[in-house]
């Protein structure tokens, strides 16, 4: 299963990358959501490869997750796997300049279950589909919107 969203940001590519990488920001956002969130690298960006062990409920269960980062490529793209169980994850995130002062996020998640409970979990995502678009965009914009103010207050 595929989830795409893009979105258009009033701020230069050099601002939306590095607020899209600032790693330590983003650890604790899901800190604040509840997920435990160890790192398995030094110092304050991993390299290819590396990445973080995760913890949190999803629908009722403890959960384990391992993401690492793929491919890194300032300021054009980077791109993020992970396991969970027999699930694996893909998340490309794409950045395109409009103009000097307007990027392009482009965001593709894909999910690739590798066993029968993970193809289960799949199946009722796929039924969900239009809810999950629905929600993956509002939270895209919303975060669109959270880099535009901080690009304006320090501009």
């Amino acid at each position: 299963m595929q989830v795409t969203g893009s979105e258009d940001i009033a701020a230069p590519i050099e601002w939306v990358f590095a607020e899209l990488t600032a790693f330590d920001a983003l650890e604790r956002q899901a800190m604040r959501r509840g997920i435990d969130v160890r790192r398995q690298f030094r110092g304050s960006a991993p390299s290819i490869g590396e990445g973080w062990n995760a913890k949190f409920k999803f629908r009722g269960k403890e959960r384990t997750a391992k993401i690492t980062l793929d491919a890194y490529d300032t300021p054009n793209m980077v791109q993020f796997g992970g396991a969970s169980g027999g699930l694996e994850t893909t998340t490309l995130i794409e950045l395109v300049p409009l103009s000097p002062n307007r990027t392009r996020v482009s965001v593709i998640f894909k999910m690739i279950p590798k066993t029968l409970s993970a193809r289960l979990l799949v199946q009722s995502f796929k039924l969900a589909r239009s809810g999950i678009n629905k929600r993956f965009k509002a939270r895209m914009a919303s975060y669109a919107r959270e880099i535009e103010k901080k690009a304006v207050k320090t501009a």
